[in-house]
């Protein structure tokens, strides 16, 4: 299975050169919010030919979304680069379960599933992390109660060193802990200096050696993402110009990711969109530039990677 994070990125059409701005949105721990009530298979795989799908059964399904006609300006749900589908491919019962929900009636041609149903063995890990996180961002004056504009001036605040040394330094060994747990799960033969491919390595034989699991994560955290994506669209408009991992650009009119926000009548933010706010899965200003750097980051590659400040680096408005 290659479910991995997006990295994608397109050219603005002629009506969104217009913007003068374009805007990162980072997710808050997007992978941890992957792993929430995840299902976990403990049992051996097993192969299945021309299974019927079944939401419930953790496993990699191969099926064909090349003939899926999805919104171009969004990335595509089935595959990192965001492109369509070129043929049949490996996906976790997340994202297959998610073609389901949008209509697409996937029809497996194989299955590995582990059976009989998991159970949500990640939760404990989720809920102590989370937990943390907003604990010690609490300690760093950043609540869950804050409205919007009050949160983006709290993390400006953070973004520019204040907040104590010691509970910032927590904070970051939480957000490692959350990365480094993800990723000891696919753990890769690229350190040992005198590896063969082709040959096994000693993380094989460990007991977290869990890609199905990995791969599940991000697929979730994905799907989650596109969600968002599709919801932000149908109530603003607005469509997306890159994404890389948890973080999205939109073009804007303004530096403030306020105007890309949708609200309801009293000022509250839309379950099912971009919210802005400390919770997990929540979002964050990643960075803002001019569309004129967006055009130009592009020639070097995706600029969803490029768009927060350089440390020491100083971003006028207008750049």
């Amino acid at each position: 299975m290659r479910e991995e994070a997006w990295f994608w990125h397109r050219a603005p059409e002629a009506d969104e050169r217009a913007f003068t701005h374009v805007v990162g949105i980072d997710t808050n721990t997007s992978f941890l919010s992957g792993s929430s009530r995840l299902l976990v298979g403990d049992s051996d795989p097993v192969h299945h030919a021309r299974p019927t799908f079944d939401p419930r059964i953790p496993g990699a399904w191969r099926v064909d979304f090349s003939g899926a006609d999805m919104d171009p300006r969004l990335p595509n749900p089935f595959t990192a680069n965001g492109q369509r589908p070129t043929g049949p491919g490996w996906y976790t019962t997340q994202t297959v379960d998610y073609a389901r929900k949008l209509g697409l009636n996937p029809q497996p041609i194989e299955a590995w599933l582990r059976t009989p149903l998991g159970a949500g063995w990640l939760d404990p890990w989720n809920e102590r992390l989370a937990t943390a996180y907003k604990t010690t961002m609490a300690r760093l004056g950043i609540t869950e109660d804050m409205t919007p504009e009050a949160f983006l001036e709290a993390m400006e605040r953070y973004e520019n060193g204040e907040g104590d040394p010691a509970e910032r330094l927590v904070l970051r060994a939480i957000k490692q802990s959350v990365k480094s747990g993800v990723g000891k799960l696919n753990a890769s033969p690229a350190r040992y200096r005198d590896y063969v491919d082709g040959q096994p390595w000693p993380e094989l034989e460990k007991p977290w050696w869990r890609p199905d699991i990995r791969a599940s994560i991000i697929s979730t955290a994905r799907v989650i993402q596109h969600r968002r994506i599709a919801k932000t669209k149908e109530l603003t408009g607005r469509s997306p110009l890159a994404a890389y991992s948890d973080c999205v650009i939109y073009p804007a009119n303004t530096a403030s990711p306020l105007e890309l926000i949708p609200r309801k009548d009293d000022g509250s933010q839309i379950p099912g969109a971009f919210r802005l706010g400390v919770a997990p899965g929540w979002a964050k200003l990643e960075g803002t530039r001019s569309m004129d750097w967006y055009l130009q980051a592009r020639e070097q590659g995706n600029p969803a990677r490029y768009i927060a400040p350089r440390e020491g680096e100083r971003v006028d408005e207008g750049e």
